[in-house]
């Protein structure tokens, strides 16, 4: 008899551990429920920072890239008619010169002549690059005297590849920058394209010519040459860090009442960091450049500029 009521107690002891375990279970599960959802709440609301930049409207340039040498229009050297000795100097070294003007004079001093000093004159109006005698030397006429050297315009002589020239075309706007002159851009056209191409190379000359008013290129600098082979004027441009997706999926984020919203976008011709948006953004759109990776449509952004 007492071993019958004591399992029946054990009986009841156990329900009741079950019983209050559930409750402890229970409580606790509704206990991690109410202190995880304000979290999550708090993590969706929270606004991520990024940083924008504003879509402006711009003049684009698609753009070819070489490098050539300057070169005159046209450069003469100057050679005497006779023999003799330099016995005078009229002009120096980087002097203006008109065709027919007297460079320096030769004492023929030829047996049997009377003595007159013969002139050696320009056949070109430019300028003296360079006089090579001095006073006293003897010269013949295969004896160069000077270098002349036209240089209202010069010329820069380019290879550009075959599966280019269609691209290139006579008159076309050639943009030249020079080492010496880093602050000045100078402007140039396309004055020849050769018809035939270099078997060897599969390059054609192409000659491009710049006005030289001023007198800055020389012949013989080097020069960084851009031809221009499609321009756009007063179009939407982004900047390439903003630029997500790959071709032709392209997309970027722009910030509208504080949210992030994803536009699909086209693109067309491109300029150093800077591509024309042919669709999908507007003069004006805030687009994010830093922090998109972070952003899904519709979330909540802090933009740059408008952090103190």
């Amino acid at each position: 008899m007492i071993t019958l009521s004591l399992s029946l107690t054990l009986i009841k002891l156990r329900e009741d551990f079950m019983y209050i375990r559930k409750i402890l279970i229970f409580i606790l599960f509704v206990f991690f429920l109410s202190g995880c959802s304000p979290k999550t709440e708090e993590k969706q609301e929270r606004a991520i920072p990024v940083k924008v930049d504003i879509i402006k409207l711009q003049d684009l340039y698609d753009t070819l890239d070489y490098t050539g040498d300057i070169k005159a229009q046209d450069e003469a050297v100057i050679y005497p008619k006779v023999t003799g000795k330099i016995i005078e100097k009229i002009k120096e070294d980087g002097a203006l010169i008109k065709k027919g003007e007297t460079i320096c004079y030769i004492d023929r001093d030829e047996v049997g002549l009377k003595f007159q000093k013969a002139p050696v004159e320009s056949t070109l109006t430019g300028i003296l690059g360079r006089v090579y005698v001095d006073i006293g030397q003897n010269v013949a006429i295969d004896t160069p005297i000077a270098f002349v050297v036209s240089v209202d315009y010069v010329k820069i002589n380019l290879d550009i590849p075959e599966r280019y020239l269609p691209k290139v075309t006579l008159g076309q706007m050639a943009q030249i920058s020079v080492d010496s002159w880093p602050e000045k851009e100078f402007t140039g056209n396309v004055t020849k394209v050769s018809p035939v191409i270099d078997l060897a190379t599969r390059t054609a000359p192409v000659e491009i010519t710049v006005r030289n008013k001023e007198y800055l290129l020389k012949s013989g600098m080097f020069a960084k040459v851009r031809l221009v082979i499609e321009s756009k004027e007063n179009v939407p441009v982004i900047l390439k860090e903003a630029i997500m997706g790959r071709s032709p999926d392209y997309y970027a984020y722009i910030i509208e009442n504080k949210k992030a919203v994803m536009k699909k976008i086209s693109l067309g011709i491109r300029q150093g960091p800077y591509f024309e948006v042919s669709q999908g953004l507007k003069e004006g759109d805030q687009v994010v450049i830093m922090g998109q990776q972070l952003l899904a449509d519709g979330v909540s952004v802090e933009p740059e500029a408008e952090r103190q």
